[in-house]
């Protein structure tokens, strides 16, 4: 039997232009005749009633991974035909582009092979047990055209049942999917394979579903209840629901986690979760890729989005997109009640012992860091005689911690950054259909706390040396510090004053939903 979890398409929140030419046809089948040698044939039927010469694209990134790839160097074997199967010159006019010299306005029939052997979720994987597809590193675009809409037919390997995908399925037919675009298709990675569905559970109405390859050897039932009040604490952030049905896809061995709409990949094993704190460090993980959805998915900076998938998306709030989103997994777990007081202060001084003991801070700042990742990665470039570098993962959380207790601070705890969170996701995102600006994620910030944050705003622009002494105290914590003789490294710790005012406490129990 095979079953397919299929997600509404979710619009996004880019401004488009209405330029589908309904006599474009695209439309894409994926077979794995060769799982044993790493290899998903494509085949794509194009009919597009233009000029001559017709340029098809691999994308040079992903959305959610913001690193140049090189998917270009795992196609094999293109060739194109026409539908009669005549060869159509064409030629490769750079790295990731291949050009055809059309014979009129006839369809084309393109076809390639990817290799597919790395175990990541931002590269294709596949062998006769499971295969995982990143669609920017398997379906090309012609120039221009990433507006159009795609169908996709998926043609599994023989002995295997399932597919897990974000693609709308198209009514009556077995295994196909449909697209609206692009950048639709690219956010909809599909995994094949005999898998396994965890029991599902409802939040205000909304299904959601947890699909593994393989997913090992846990207690199931209290995984999904710990995941179910994680879930429910990050939507009572924004208080929205903004998809039909949200899947968790686990991908099996691997690394990383890349968000997507309604949707995210992860690589998962589940037999470890019984020992200690590998449940909560489980449930931080899938609470980060989840809150993606919201922040930078849809709360997002101005330069995400529409995508230029030929070259690197710069932009300086990077800090926000993956900073903010480790800053609220924290809490999400936390408010969920699957978090001691303890638990959540250790996380962020995981955070602050970091970034205190990384020579780069003294050199980058946030915004630095954030625009540079595609240079240096998402963690700095310690190589060299001089680590100049540091990581919006890290410093990130702590400006968001700074941030929270300054608004809550200055408003006698009436408004937060979870205030900020949902005016951005209103007014930019649901209301102007954009993205935000530097200038404007600073000016909500300040609309919502009331007075200026220039001071703490430098902690993002310059490598300002952070006072946590004062932003700590606002909730009623205390910061202390000692340093190893024996290796020079600085360790901070982070405990709860003795006495605490109403008002810090009020902040405390607030902020970390006791």
């Amino acid at each position: 039997m095979i079953f397919v979890i299929i997600f509404s398409t979710v619009s996004t929140s880019f401004a488009r232009t209405d330029k589908t030419d309904r006599n474009i046809v695209l439309e894409y089948t994926v077979s794995s005749p060769e799982p044993e040698n790493h290899l998903f044939h494509v085949e794509l039927v194009c009919m597009i009633p233009e000029p001559d010469t017709l340029d098809f694209k691999l994308p040079c990134w992903m959305p959610g991974y913001y690193q140049m790839m090189d998917y270009s160097e795992s196609i094999r074997n293109f060739s194109a035909n026409t539908l009669n199967g005549n060869n159509i010159p064409f030629q490769k006019s750079d790295k990731n582009t291949w050009r055809i010299v059309k014979q009129g306005n006839t369809p084309i029939v393109i076809t390639y092979d990817v290799y597919s052997d790395k175990r990541f979720v931002a590269h294709n994987f596949l062998d006769t047990t499971h295969g995982y597809i990143v669609p920017a590193a398997t379906f090309m675009y012609p120039d221009g055209h990433t507006d159009i809409p795609v169908n996709v037919k998926l043609i599994p390997y023989e002995s295997w049942n399932d597919i897990a995908t974000g693609l709308d399925r198209i009514a009556g037919k077995k295994d196909e999917f449909f697209a609206p675009d692009f950048d639709i298709l690219y956010d909809c990675p599909i995994l094949f394979g005999n898998l396994e569905e965890l029991p599902s559970f409802e939040i205000n109405g909304v299904t959601h579903r947890f699909v593994a390859y393989n997913p090992g050897d846990f207690d199931r039932e209290k995984f999904i209840s710990g995941l179910e009040k994680t879930i429910k604490a990050g939507i009572d952030i924004i208080g929205d629901i903004p998809y039909k049905e949200y899947t968790f896809i686990g991908i099996g061995p691997g690394y990383g986690g890349i968000e997507h709409l309604n949707n995210t990949t992860v690589s998962f094993n589940g037999s470890g979760l019984d020992k200690p704190g590998a449940l909560v460090r489980t449930l931080n993980f899938l609470a980060h890729e989840y809150f993606h959805h919201y922040n930078v998915k849809r709360i997002r900076p101005f330069e995400l989005g529409p995508f230029d998938y030929g070259r690197e998306n710069r932009t300086n709030l990077l800090w926000v997109s993956e900073g903010l989103t480790v800053y609220y997994e924290y809490l999400m777990v936390k408010r969920a009640g699957l978090m001691s007081d303890e638990e959540l202060f250790k996380s962020i001084e995981g955070n602050i012992n970091t970034i205190e003991n990384d020579p780069g801070r003294q050199y980058q700042s946030l915004i630095q860091s954030s625009y540079y990742t595609w240079d240096e990665g998402p963690f700095g470039n310690s190589k060299g005689a001089t680590d100049q570098s540091i990581s919006y993962y890290d410093k990130g959380p702590i400006l968001g911690l700074i941030l929270d207790f300054s608004i809550r601070n200055a408003t006698q705890n009436k408004q937060s950054l979870d205030d900020v969170m949902r005016f951005l996701y209103r007014h930019y995102y649901k209301k102007m259909k954009r993205g935000f600006t530097d200038a404007e994620f600073q000016q909500a910030c300040e609309k919502i706390a009331g007075i200026s944050l220039s001071r703490e705003f430098e902690y993002a622009n310059t490598a300002k040396e952070i006072d946590y002494s004062t932003y700590l105290s606002f909730a009623g914590l205390r910061v202390t510090e000692v340093t190893d003789n024996k290796t020079g490294k600085r360790k901070f710790s982070i405990t709860k004053q003795d006495n605490m005012t109403p008002a810090q406490e009020a902040i405390f129990k607030s902020w970390c939903g006791n």
